[in-house]
């Protein structure tokens, strides 16, 4: 037997099946959300990993194509690495769930959740968000929840909680929010320009909206919920913070961690820690945990600093931004190329322009995704911190990061109409020292102009930071994060938008959540710090959009045609269409409506393109004149191709206005000529003439 718990979310029935499945984890549900399925499992080590100094949380979000009645494409017809949706899942559940674990937790812990079937009005992303936590409050493994998770759209100004494909395709705004009982945990957000204080109505209507899903979890709990488990503790001794206190003084930390310079401080930390590893080298224990130990000495030194002294560790005010700068073509050849530089962050953005061709396309489960026109990638070397290790390719953090400047971005570009382009921002982190993924939204956004692309404004992104007291009351908001503030402190709250509004957030915290003044105080603040940003740095750069693509950039030329036609232009198995390209050099995209782009960079060749395919879907009309090529010869007169596919023939009468006595006598085989259509004959056959071209 098994407990099924139902109720109404958003006009639909959520159900939580308990103990029908994966019985063997710490906490398993199977998910029904209208029918999307979802299983969610939670399951911990029964100890500890040795060796580590934090806590060991995977989460997985498994994309069947099952769900979704597909078979996956390739040799081996079955799924491949995680797509790029899945690991942003992945990013989504993490960020709200990780902070509500003990800090002292050091057993391995994977919540696992498998999507089994689709419901495209369901989002399985959202039933895998309940149900991982769902799973883990009703098992053994301690934590600190429940939460829940809303999302949230804005059709004709108007909420829509958890909308469907229908209310999706229209919406301004794609917000998701994770709360628990009291404060809101997690933010993300895509939107078209969307007011602040819009943004700060759903946040929290969608805050009230979770409550309601809180008090179901509970009734679960209170049923099948388990007795949180016992387990070793690895917090570092009262005895151990005390003797390092007395070899170094909170005076000495402080003046240790106070400077701008990343390496300087951490030369600093270098020098203290060697100290302190010499004076216990006779207490192993110690030595097994002083890492952990003076990375909370300087957590305490820093938010003491913040919060009491109002002294932050590069000197500079609660609302300053670092040195910006900025400057744009410093790399020669590509489409369009920006850098942008705050502190020691430093991000430049390379644009490329393709043809619609070269869109991605996406093999997933949402049935509405099957292309992406705009793509960002961004990627962070390991120089860029001072480090070194071998490059393997994109991590879940650099995927992320390039997923939160794409949404960013994609509010203000052209549609494919005004700009028929697919089009690559790839973003190089030179140097990172605090929110390099904001900096690349500046970046790219300065990089998308100079390539000639007509972005509706520009886009910038800033980071706000937080320092929590002991109470509610006793917080301080900083603008502009950098890398030592955001690992000692409990809020990385980005925001990327407009003059106009908002298109993009991502909040990661450390406590167990937000007030509302916290949040509105934090996007008051990168309101602010993004409009100095926009007008006294990328603006004094570059104002508005090049009026045309660059020099090495492919040209489009655009022409619509009926679509009965393209089945002339494309001809049998791909030959009319691939001799136009073969003859021109251009790329050739005709989509279903009749829309053909064509792309090349000499304007000459695709002028010629854009001719053949103007003479291969017009029909003859006496009249016209027209040049062709002598293609075969034949006695009664020749053959001329006009385009590839589309050919006429000049009788030997139509020639010449004198009497010849053989085609030979006036054309050879590639001959270029002009002819004059004369209309329809007695037979029914298109007549052309060389002679009365001139009349």
């Amino acid at each position: 037997m098994y407990k099924s718990f139902e109720m109404e979310l958003a006009g639909r029935k959520l159900c939580v099946d308990v103990g029908r499945v994966a019985k063997q984890a710490n906490g398993a549900v199977l998910m029904h959300y209208g029918e999307t399925t979802v299983l969610c499992t939670a399951t911990a080590s029964e100890k500890p990993r040795e060796g580590i100094d934090f806590f060991p949380l995977s989460v997985e979000y498994n994309e069947r194509l099952y769900s979704v009645g597909k078979i996956p494409g390739g040799f081996n017809k079955r799924e491949g690495k995680a797509s790029e949706n899945a690991i942003l899942t992945c990013r989504v559940i993490d960020r709200p769930m990780r902070p509500l674990f003990p800090k002292d937790y050091r057993n391995d812990v994977t919540l696992e959740n498998l999507v089994m079937s689709v419901d495209q009005d369901c989002s399985p992303e959202l039933t895998a968000m309940l149900g991982a936590a769902i799973a883990t409050s009703i098992s053994d493994i301690p934590f600190d929840g429940p939460i829940s998770t809303t999302q949230v759209g804005l059709v004709e100004d108007e909420f829509v909680f958890n909308p469907t494909a229908a209310q999706k395709e229209v919406s301004d705004l794609a917000l998701t929010v994770a709360s628990t009982k009291e404060k809101v945990i997690m933010i993300e957000a895509g939107a078209n320009e969307v007011p602040e204080q819009k943004m700060i109505e759903a946040i929290f209507a969608a805050h009230e909206m979770n409550q309601k899903v809180i008090a179901f979890i509970d009734t679960i709990v209170a049923e099948c919920g388990r007795q949180k488990h016992e387990y070793e503790s690895c917090a570092v001794p009262e005895e151990l913070f005390a003797a390092i206190r007395e070899i170094v003084p909170p005076e000495a930390m402080e003046e240790a961690v106070f400077t701008d310079e990343k390496q300087v401080r951490e030369e600093n930390i270098r020098e203290i820690t060697a100290k302190l590893e010499e004076a216990f080298a006779e207490k192993e224990e110690w030595l097994a945990v002083l890492g952990e130990a003076v990375y909370q000495y300087q957590k305490k030194t820093v938010r003491k600093m913040i919060l009491k002294d109002h002294k932050r560790p590069d000197g500079r005010a609660i609302d300053e931004i670092r040195p910006l700068d900025a400057e744009i073509d410093l790399i020669p050849r590509v489409h369009g190329s920006a850098m942008f530089t705050r502190g020691q962050t430093q991000i430049c953005t390379i644009t490329t322009l393709a043809p619609l061709a070269e869109a991605q396309r996406l093999d997933g489960l949402d049935e509405a995704e099957t292309s992406k026109r705009y793509m960002h990638h961004y990627n962070f070397p390991s120089y860029s911190v001072g480090e070194t290790r071998p490059s393997r390719g994109p991590g879940r953090r650099e995927i992320g990061h390039g997923a939160l400047a794409e949404r960013a971005l994609i509010p203000v570009l052209p549609s494919e109409a005004e700009f028929p382009y697919a089009i690559r921002t790839v973003s190089e982190t030179f140097e990172s020292n605090g929110s390099t993924s904001q900096a690349s939204i500046c970046a790219s956004s300065m990089s998308l102009m100079t390539a000639g692309v007509p972005i509706k404004a520009a886009v910038a992104g800033i980071s706000a930071g937080l320092v929590t007291g002991e109470t509610d009351e006793d917080y301080l908001v900083l603008t502009d994060i950098q890398g030592l503030e955001d690992f000692f402190g409990d809020m990385d709250f980005k925001v990327a938008g407009t003059h106009k509004g908002i298109t993009a957030i991502q909040m990661d915290i450390k406590i167990h959540g937000l007030t509302r003044p916290i949040i509105e105080e934090a996007i008051a603040a990168t309101k602010k710090a993004r409009t100095y940003i926009l007008d006294e740095v990328m603006a004094k750069t570059i104002e508005e959009p090049r009026p045309e693509v660059g020099p090495y950039a492919p040209k489009i030329i655009q022409m619509q045609i009926d679509p009965q036609k393209i089945g002339d232009v494309v001809g049998q198995r791909g030959k009319t269409i691939n001799a136009i390209i073969d003859q021109t050099g251009v790329k050739i995209d005709i989509t279903d409506d009749g829309s053909v782009s064509i792309c090349g960079t000499d304007a000459k060749s695709m002028e010629e393109a854009q001719k053949m395919i103007y003479i291969i879907v017009t029909d003859f009309e006496a009249g016209q004149v027209l040049e062709g090529k002598v293609v075969s010869i034949k006695e009664f007169g020749a053959f001329l191709e006009f385009a590839p596919g589309k050919e006429g023939m000049v009788h030997i009468s139509k020639i010449s206005k004198g009497r010849i006595k053989q085609v030979e006598d006036v054309l050879t085989l590639g001959d270029v000529v002009k002819v004059v259509c004369l209309g329809k004959d007695k037979m029914g056959r298109i007549s052309f003439s060389m002679k009365d071209v001139a009349e």
